[in-house]
């Protein structure tokens, strides 16, 4: 059992040798962004051959379908990532350090490792993205009529989102014009 612990010790020090070489002045949880891809590649495997065993049909995505499916996982991104209400989420993995935006707060990633890494992708909505992306793509396999009223959803807030935003800047302009 030794030649195998063997093994393991010098693939590990060889691995921590590489993370040194790649970032030697920086904390940079390579082991964790390791075990975050491999969690999604084995997500994404897994969805994909539960889609075969069960014969799903796969869609073919219009150009509206793509459309809804990016403005859905934008907003989704952003609420996961930089809404308050789901600041409890994040709190394990970051310490909030204030407000970036409206209705957004700006919070450091806290931990190392494995920690870390999952604070990373929780707080940052183009990491996060990715993952909702897939989950929108498994749902249009599985469960195509509520996915697309997930999407809609989202997509419809993140439009309102625009709106509110265009508003406020034409009002400021009003206020300043007079």
């Amino acid at each position: 059992m030794r030649p195998v612990a063997d093994v393991w010790d010098k693939l590990q020090q060889h691995l921590q040798g590489e993370a040194h070489a790649y970032a030697p002045d920086q904390d940079r949880p390579l082991a964790g962004y390791a075990g975050v891809m491999g969690v999604y590649a084995v997500t994404a495997l897994g969805l994909g051959a539960a889609a075969r065993l069960t014969r799903r049909p796969l869609p073919q995505p219009t150009p509206w379908d793509v459309t809804l499916a990016a403005l859905a996982t934008h907003q989704l991104g952003r609420i996961i990532a930089k809404d308050p209400v789901t600041s409890p989420i994040r709190a394990p993995f970051t310490r909030f350090e204030g407000t970036s935006g409206p209705a957004e707060l700006a919070e450091d990633v806290r931990g190392d490792g494995a920690r870390k890494a999952v604070g990373e992708l929780i707080s940052c909505p183009f990491c996060i993205g990715m993952w909702i992306a897939t989950g929108f793509t498994a749902g249009s396999v599985f469960a195509p009529r509520a996915t697309r009223l997930v999407t809609a959803t989202f997509a419809t807030l993140g439009l309102s989102d625009l709106l509110q935003f265009a508003r406020v800047r034409a009002q400021h302009a009003a206020e300043e014009d007079t």
